[in-house]
């Protein structure tokens, strides 16, 4: 799959669309639509489901050097105003903050991070580690893997960063409920497929 029909079949999922047209709107720096609402859109496509079958929530990453509760609050609060009208659940979360509050909620240290696409990077599967950033002439896309585990609907732990095979057993046993088409890799075996 290449970056055309990747973007091809995430889009097609119009709240996806809606939500990049009115990314600008939040005046946040280094913006990024995210993982799930993107990847999942795409298995909708190659299933032949409709374009928002089964995702939960859209999610948007931004990176502010402000690390106040105050200011990601404050943005959380534009985002859910101006996202209101399309009756969706949007979690907005800065990057730069991460680090502050991870290891308390999931018990795994998190180092601190200099942009917004190192948060994608450190997602738990490749297929999970997809952007899509409105630029003034479209939009760009970041995903540091490629689209190959997206296009074969492969869940995989994510060979470099922030493995948690417990998080990941989770997301994937639901994600296969909506999409009993995917392929799981457990944890032994793709650690046993790097060595």
């Amino acid at each position: 799959m290449d970056e055309a029909r990747f973007l091809s079949l995430a889009l097609a999922n119009e709240t996806n669309r809606a939500i990049l047209d009115r990314l600008p709107e939040l005046d946040l720096p280094d913006t990024w639509l995210v993982s799930g609402s993107l990847f999942q859109a795409v298995w909708n496509g190659l299933t032949g489901r409709a374009p928002d079958y089964g995702i939960k929530d859209y999610d948007i990453f931004y990176f502010d050097p402000d690390t106040s509760w105050e200011a990601e609050d404050r943005a959380i609060a534009r985002a859910r105003k101006l996202y209101a009208p399309l009756g969706i659940e949007v979690e907005l979360r800065n990057q730069a903050r991460v680090h502050l509050w991870y290891p308390g909620k999931f018990g795994m240290p998190y180092p601190p991070l200099s942009c917004a696409t190192d948060g994608i990077d450190r997602f738990l599967a490749p297929a999970c580690m997809v952007g899509v950033q409105a630029t003034g002439d479209g939009v760009r896309t970041y995903a540091p893997f490629g689209f190959g585990d997206i296009a074969t609907m492969t869940i995989r732990p994510n060979p470099v960063a922030n493995f948690n095979a417990d998080r990941l057993a989770e997301k994937a046993s639901r994600w296969k409920e909506n999409w009993p088409e995917l392929t799981i890799v457990e944890c032994n075996q793709a650690a046993s497929s790097r060595s």
